[in-house]
């Protein structure tokens, strides 16, 4: 059992019970989580926050919230405080909460300690030279002419960069390493710029910040953070992470890494989101077709589905990508559970029960989540007239066609068995109402009709039926790598924008919808999973579309691929078949 239990680990958790089994740091756990404050986090970094915060609480350890505010030009308070209203979400807590600015005195000084002990040099060159100096993969790197500056010069000149005697641009830190280092992150990298900008702490107190390499490496030591979870494209920071705290001699903080999340459909790049933002391509930061966590929770996911689906694709060591099914895979499979079932109706089609009593004032009753009992039950209106999805009736329906057509029989949910007689159409041959007859001993929970149809429709009665707002939503991009595709065709990944990834119709509900709070999560039956969007107010209803019932994206895809299939193999045949004509001749 044992052993089953240690395969089941996945190679950071192994890591991290070898560190107690060995009484590292006292058996100690405690990790952190970074972000910028220069966005709203994503969907990539709900992965890492369940991990980080996992880690802790799977070994009774503690986990940090640190911002690396380490550039003033793209950092605000806005994005704080949106990450902060995130990670809660989601369902973590923090136990510190710091900043890197924090630190800033620190690092200052950490940066004159390696002056003094020779480690680093205040450099003039300009960034284009430092580019060139720094060689390449194939090619090592050549010394600046500043590398050989005295301490007392490196003392002076960094102290006056520090009080904004220079422009910036106009002189770096550098740390001295190595120029011939393999790891191009070792060739004297740059840990101090100048920037004289206002930031949103610190005001105008400085004028160097710390770049990130430096910053974040020590702020772990300063901390005290046993295991620093980073994504895979920082191992080859590894190395100059490790060449800080021994060169300063700090705590050995320990940095592992682990495979991004790399979603198909879908960016992570910040750079990309905030152009979509600034751009108009989508409407601000939550908007539901993003894949932030803000735009997530407002689309109506749920922090459950989200943290479900993060645990469905593990830890690994190696990038992959992961279908953006398996995300809503998991976000219907959680909402599936939670959610009260409601008759919404998206394109409606009037039915009129011709033998239904006009005076008749009826109320049914519906269980509201059958996988759920303690949901209890509701009742809804029925009248003579009712709304029915258009795409539910054929006039001339193909052979097991269980759905409405002139002759069949079908089962209005919770309600009767009606009976299509006839159809109204317009002048243009368009239907606009179907002509219906109704069994009253088929009511359902007390039918004694004897009758069996295959066919069951949802409904909304049109006396009582609630016009309300609907956001249907889909996939932002049209191919499932935007990036790549756009990089691979010489185009922009904007050109890849989904021009059909929101329409806005109205659709009409039952009355029990009335007065629903953002937020709240229903089902519509047979449509999907919908949420309350915070547009609403007294006088209107606004629902987006969470998820679709069925994954139409795979259905569409095979579709298409089916379809390529058969013409590669139209072409195969016309080919074969000039090829024998010419061998014919």
């Amino acid at each position: 059992m044992l052993e089953e239990e240690h395969k089941s680990l996945h190679f950071i958790e192994e890591i991290v019970e070898e560190d107690i089994n060995n009484d590292k740091h006292n058996k100690r756990v405690h990790t952190r989580f970074p972000p910028e404050p220069n966005g709203y986090i994503h969907i990539g970094h709900a992965k890492s926050i369940c991990l980080n915060f996992g880690i802790a609480e799977k070994y009774n350890g503690k986990t940090n919230l640190r911002f690396d505010d380490t550039n003033p030009t793209t950092e605000d308070i806005e994005y704080v405080n949106a990450i902060k209203n995130d990670i809660e979400w989601l369902g973590y807590k923090w136990e510190n909460e710091f900043y890197a600015s924090d630190y800033f005195e620190q690092l200052h000084n950490f940066a004159l300690q390696l002056i003094k002990d020779e480690k680093a040099y205040v450099d003039d060159s300009r960034p284009e030279e430092i580019a060139t100096m720094r060689g390449d993969l194939t090619t090592p790197g050549t010394n600046s002419p500043f590398r050989t500056r005295t301490i007392d010069e490196n003392l002076d000149l960094f102290a006056r960069m520090t009080v904004g005697e220079f422009d910036e641009g106009a002189k770096v830190l550098r740390a001295k390493i190595d120029m011939a280092s393999p790891n191009m992150h070792m060739r004297d990298p740059i840990i101090y710029r100048i920037k004289k900008a206002h930031h949103f702490r610190t005001a105008d107190k400085w004028c160097v910040y710390p770049m990130y390499d430096f910053a974040h490496g020590l702020s772990d030591a300063l901390e005290k953070i046993t295991h620093s979870l980073c994504t895979l494209e920082f191992e080859v920071h590894r190395p100059l992470y490790n060449w800080f705290l021994e060169e300063l001699d700090t705590f050995r903080s320990r940095q592992i890494e682990f495979a991004r999340l790399n979603l198909s459909y879908t960016i992570t790049s910040k750079r990309k989101l905030l152009q979509l933002v600034t751009e108009g391509h989508v409407n601000g930061w939550d908007d539901p077709r993003m894949p932030t966590v803000s735009g997530m929770r407002r689309r109506g996911y749920s922090p459950e589905s989200i943290r479900n689906f993060a645990d469905r694709v593990g830890i690994a060591r190696r990038e992959n990508v992961i279908d953006f099914a398996l995300l809503e895979f998991s976000v219907r499979e959680h909402l599936n559970k939670i959610t009260p079932r409601v008759m919404v109706v998206l394109d409606p089609l009037k039915v009129t029960i011709t033998n239904y009593p006009n005076w008749y004032d009826e109320h049914l009753t519906a269980i509201n989540n059958p996988e759920d009992e303690s949901m209890g039950s509701r009742t809804m209106p029925f009248s003579r007239t009712v709304y029915i999805e258009r795409g539910d009736f054929m006039e001339n329906p193909p052979k097991k066609y269980f759905r409405l057509s002139v002759g069949n029989e079908v089962r209005l949910k919770n309600a009767y068995i009606i009976k299509c007689e006839s159809v109204v159409k317009d002048a243009d041959g368009k239907i606009i109402e179907l002509k219906c007859t109704y069994d009253p001993t088929s009511k359902s929970g007390d039918d004694t009709s004897g009758k069996k149809v295959k066919g069951t429709l949802h409904w909304v009665a049109i006396p009582s039926a609630l016009p309300i707002e609907i956001r249907l939503y889909d996939r932002l991009f049209n191919t499932a790598d935007p990036i790549g595709t756009a990089k691979s065709e010489g185009k922009d990944f904007l050109d890849y924008v989904n021009p059909d990834s929101l329409s806005v119709i109205t659709a009409y509900a039952e009355p029990s919808l009335r007065g629903l709070k953002a937020g709240k999560q229903l089902q519509f039956m047979r449509k999907g999973y919908f949420c309350v969007d915070p547009d609403s107010n007294s006088n209107k209803l606004v629902f987006n579309r969470t998820v679709t019932l069925r994954d139409g994206w795979a259905k569409k895809n095979k579709a298409d691929n089916n379809k390529a299939q058969q013409q590669q193999q139209k072409q195969k045949r016309q080919q074969n078949n000039k090829d024998n004509r010419n061998n014919r001749s």
